[in-house]
């Protein structure tokens, strides 16, 4: 024996039916995915600054050994660092 409730179908004027909402546990399933998919970006966009705020210091440290290595290379050359250096 079936103790089911039979599907209710609102009929409208014009032929069609009205779609039925869904219950509430899937509709707040559905914002829960939601709210955590947009929580996983912002803390994978905070992660990825974060990352590039700490590459900062090492592009500078990069640099002053490129420029100090550059220096020593024109001191064993014989050479100062002037604008006539880079004309030769």
């Amino acid at each position: 024996m079936n103790y089911r409730l039979p599907p209710e179908l609102d009929l409208l004027p014009d032929g069609r039916y009205r779609p039925r909402r869904p219950p509430i546990a899937p509709r707040v399933f559905t914002w829960a995915i939601i709210v955590a998919v947009l929580a996983g970006g912002l803390a994978v966009a905070a992660l990825a600054l974060w990352f590039a705020l700490i590459l900062i210091p090492v592009m500078v440290v990069a640099g002053l050994i490129a420029w100090a290595a550059l220096r020593f290379q024109l001191w064993r050359a014989g050479a100062s660092f002037r604008r006539d250096t880079w004309e030769r």
